[in-house]
Parts: structure tokens; C-alpha cells; sequence
């Protein structure tokens, strides 16, 4: 990891930062509130009583709403008008949570073992050094400690990818491509539960391509011994709300989630 590279996600998410915190507490990261989120809460062990600290916590909704399942949060993040939102929520509504500016591929600058559990959702996918994230997660847990993080599906979310359609516009199957290829991009986007007729600039969210064996092979080198792995499904609620979410029940894994214990 270079520090231009560093630098580059967190001018990024700087500039993505203020709309961000405005659609994703207005309920429009609709993946993240009926799948993703609701997903990862299943996957995890009971958070009450631990000291955890969440890796790319962005503006602090999540770290808030672990914080509130009963863990004594810390959230870090590189961008530091993204901590400057969490900071003002957790200002207008105390939970006790401690946010930095950091990156979690570099030394965060806690003491080593000081925490029970690192989590992240929907981050490590978007840093530039995974390797250095799971060797910074190592240092920093207990023994005994585990790292729990969801990504998107390296295997289907890959840098070349389609749906198929049949004649009446519905996806009959995700055709995939450039799996290997891990050239660094910068993909445009906007929530797509936005209110219509709003225009808002699309976020510039950098993408760093990994492969399964990248993800897998960085845990245990990194000296983790790998407990669970998951690639759930969108529920009935979901694809009652959103026809997009069958997609993801029906043809192909969206999510990824990895559940790892440090000796």
C-alpha cells in the first residue's frame, strides 16, 4: 500500500461523505437495511459486554446500532469528514462510542490485544491493502478474540460483470467476467431507492479486485484460524420490497461473510 493510495480513498470518501450520511439515514441504502445488515447481526456471536472496535465505520450507523446491541464500541475510518458525521451523532445521542480517524491497513494506534472483536461491514473490500488490515486486526485482538466482516461476493461482484434477460427484461442468470483481473477502478453509483426526481452526484467509491483465495489466504496468513463462512440470501421481506433482491436469492450470491479467531 502506498500513501497516494491511502490518500485517494480518503479524498474519496471525503467527498462522498456529506450525501452519504444524508441517504443512508434517510433509509435509502436499502440493501444495507433489509439484507446486508440484518444478515451480518445473524451471523454474529452475542456482542454484549465486548470491546469491539468496527473497521470502516463510515458515519457510525452501524457502530451505533452495534453499540446498542450492548458492545462497548470503537469505530475507525479513513475519511475524516465521514468521523466528523459519526461524531455528531454520537453527540446529539451518547452511546459511549469512540470514533478515530485511521486507517485499519495501518497501525490504528491502540496498544496490542486491547480489543474482543473487529468487525466490519461492507469495508474491507474498499481499502487498498487487505493483507495489512488482517495483520493490524491480528495485533490488535485478544487471544481468543474473532473478526467478523462482510464484503461483497468476490466471485460474482467481479470487475466484468452482466445479468442475462429474458424477452420480458427479467435476469435469468449473472454472467461473470475478469475474475482475475485486479486492476484498482473507481465505480460511479447512487442508491437506487433515492426518490425519484432527485439529481444528486453518483458516489466515487474506489474498488481494489480480490479473489476468494486473496480474501481466505490474507486471514490465515495473518495467523487466524477460520470458524464459519456465509452467503445468505435476501429473505421474503426483502424481495417483497425490492424485485432486485430475487436476483440474489435466485442466481447468484451477493454477500460474503467470514468469521475468524485469533489463537
Amino acid at each position: 500500500m502506498t500513501d497516494e493510495n491511502l490518500q485517494d480513498v480518503a479524498a474519496r470518501w471525503d467527498g462522498n461523505a456529506d450525501q452519504w450520511t444524508h441517504d443512508v439515514r434517510n433509509g435509502y441504502d436499502i440493501y444495507r437495511e433489509l439484507f446486508t445488515f440484518p444478515a451480518f447481526v445473524d451471523f454474529l456471536p452475542p456482542l454484549a459486554g465486548l470491546d469491539v472496535i468496527d473497521f470502516g465505520c463510515g458515519e457510525g450507523t452501524n457502530t451505533r446500532r452495534f453499540a446498542e446491541m450492548g458492545a462497548r464500541m470503537t469505530g475507525i475510518d479513513v475519511s475524516e469528514r465521514m468521523i466528523g458525521h459519526a461524531l455528531q451523532a454520537e453527540k446529539k445521542h451518547s452511546l459511549g462510542i469512540l470514533y478515530k480517524v485511521a486507517s485499519y491497513s495501518a497501525d490504528t494506534g491502540f496498544a496490542e490485544a486491547s480489543f474482543d472483536a473487529v468487525i466490519s461491514t461492507m469495508a474491507l473490500m474498499d481499502g487498498p491493502d487487505f493483507e495489512a488490515a488482517m495483520r493490524e486486526t491480528f495485533r490488535l485482538l485478544r487471544p481468543g478474540g474473532f473478526l467478523a466482516f462482510s464484503i461483497l461476493h468476490p466471485c460474482f461482484i467481479t470487475p466484468g460483470l452482466g445479468w442475462q434477460r429474458n424477452e420480458a427484461g427479467l435476469a435469468t442468470a449473472l454472467c461473470v467476467s475478469r475474475y482475475f483481473d485486479r486492476t484498482t477502478f473507481t465505480e460511479e453509483w447512487r442508491f437506487g431507492s433515492r426518490p425519484a426526481g432527485e439529481i444528486v452526484e453518483p458516489f466515487a467509491v474506489p474498488r481494489f479486485p480480490r479473489t476468494l483465495a486473496d480474501y481466505l489466504n490474507g486471514i490465515v496468513a495473518a495467523g487466524f484460524r477460520i470458524g464459519k463462512i456465509g452467503e445468505p440470501q435476501p429473505g421474503p421481506q426483502a424481495c417483497q420490497a425490492d424485485a432486485r433482491f430475487a436476483r440474489w436469492r435466485d442466481l447468484a450470491a451477493f454477500l460474503l461473510l467470514v468469521m475468524a479467531e485469533r489463537p
